[in-house]
């Protein structure tokens, strides 16, 4: 069972000026780190040799439907097909029971990449296509705003979906937890943007030959600043004139306000050894998670689900041992992009009440996770049973020598 709802939910913790981005290339990876009071608390990766679709939209063809699936395979001009089954299919009345009902064999469609190809299995892919911004997100099949739930409850919330709708008329809009300190002339301004992306992707849509890609989906340092840039981070450290040009480039465009927080870093030494953050990746490739008050955690990946061993070391109270798990396995997750089904075995609890305390204490901790987690009940033996969307490939696998990776392809990108 799913546990409740633990009180209003608080804003999130804003960036400002004890938060930190740092960009860098290294080899075939671009890195942004985000570092709160000097912690590393998000990573962002690119590897060139193995690029992820996470976020792209395409003109792809509908090779077949499969019945037994409710689905259709999608030719995305990558060499790995995608699936969209009925769920995220969308017909001219919005959803659809049978995805038969709507596309045929050879149907062009346009899709976005919900997540990446694992294995074999390629990228699943939705028609709700959404366009992220820092403040908003564009759903352009949408007729509704809705206000993220970090927000919390009450009149400050109305408001400011009030100011929404009346900069946003018509479609769909996300307003994210950082539109609460934008201007409406922010507000304005990100939303023309995101319809001026829209209808420049739907115009070429209608004169691309399918498969093609029509808008890629947000590099790593993109989506680093479109995740946190809205909370006005004190600086973002680039490794690199070409780098930094490149980020000048975008924020001229999209972020005028971060443009003046840019600053080159122009070593040596290089960015990531002046934070101990490649010592810190590497770590977060292993098994084993030490707490500060002598426990740990230890941390197993396998095909069909993440299980996570809470260790209280020498601490004599259990409940102790848990709540200071807590946190740090929901960072864990988020920083080694860990997706699909989290099993934790916590040490065992003796009084009432404790088991409810470690749930409140995990549901928390997870709360400003881009990605949606759930938090589910407790077992009598101390299990918590999780959900966290994939997003992307997970840092183990992305980091993996070219060997045990599945094979790349390009894709067809229109001019």
């Amino acid at each position: 069972m799913k546990t409740p709802a633990m009180g209003t939910a608080s804003r999130p913790g804003r960036a400002g000026a004890d938060t930190e981005i740092l960009v860098d290339r290294d080899g075939p990876f671009t890195r942004a780190a985000v570092l709160t009071g000097g912690r590393l608390t998000d990573l962002y990766i690119d590897n060139a040799g193995r690029p992820s679709l996470l976020g792209s939209v395409f003109l792809g063809r509908v090779e077949r439907i499969a019945t037994g699936l409710d689905g259709a395979f999608i030719d995305l001009g990558t060499g790995k097909s995608g699936l969209l089954i009925a769920g995220d299919a969308r017909g001219p009345k919005g959803r659809v029971e049978r995805i038969g009902t709507v596309l045929r064999t050879g149907q062009s469609v346009i899709v976005q990449v919900k997540a990446d190809a694992v294995g074999a299995k390629g990228p699943s892919l939705t028609m709700d296509v959404t366009l992220p911004g820092r403040v908003l997100v564009h759903a352009p099949l949408g007729h509704n705003v809705a206000v993220s739930k970090r927000l919390g409850s009450g009149p400050a919330r109305a408001e400011l979906a009030r100011r929404v709708q009346a900069v946003t008329v018509g479609q769909g809009w996300i307003v994210r937890a950082g539109a609460a300190d934008a201007s409406d002339d922010q507000l304005a301004a990100e939303a023309d943007a995101l319809r001026m992306t829209w209808r420049k992707l739907h115009a070429l849509s209608e004169s691309a030959p399918a498969p093609a890609l029509l808008l890629a989906g947000p590099d790593a340092t993109r989506r680093a600043l479109i995740e946190h840039g809205a909370a006005n981070p004190a600086r973002i450290l680039v490794d690199g004139k070409e780098l930094l040009r490149d980020l000048e480039g975008w924020c001229g465009e999209n972020a005028p306000d971060l443009a003046g927080r840019l600053v080159l870093h122009d070593g040596p030494p290089r960015l990531f050894d002046l934070r101990d953050l490649d010592a810190e990746i590497d770590r977060l490739l292993g098994t084993r998670v030490p707490l500060s008050a002598g426990g740990s955690l230890v941390i197993e990946r396998t095909e069909a689900l993440t299980v996570v061993d809470v260790n209280a070391g020498e601490r004599g109270n259990p409940l102790d041992a848990n709540l200071e798990a807590a946190p740090e396995i929901a960072r864990q997750l988020r920083l080694r992009n860990v997706g699909g089904i989290v099993v934790v075995d916590f040490v065992n609890m003796r009084a009432r009440g404790e088991s409810e305390r470690v749930l409140m204490a995990l549901s928390a901790a997870v709360e400003n996770d881009p990605a949606q987690t759930q938090v589910y009940g407790m077992s009598k033996l101390g299990l918590v049973e999780m959900t966290r969307a994939r997003r992307g490939t997970a840092l183990a696998d992305l980091l993996a020598p070219a060997a045990e990776a599945p094979e790349a392809h390009d894709a067809k990108i229109t001019p």
